[in-house]
């Protein structure tokens, strides 16, 4: 498990830094779709448009 402190004033946090590359991937994958969909979509209404 990778992990980094965070030291600042008084409190100390833990970051996973696993769990953040996962979270990331996932947020790639998640905004590729978004995209995806959209572009469906704009192509989709240009169709209806004719």
């Amino acid at each position: 498990m990778n992990s980094r402190l965070i030291i600042d004033g008084n409190s100390v946090y833990e970051i996973d830094e696993d769990c953040m590359k996962r979270k990331k991937e996932h947020e790639t994958r998640g905004n590729a779709e978004g995209r995806r969909r959209t572009w469906i979509q704009e192509e989709t209404e240009k169709g209806s448009d004719k």
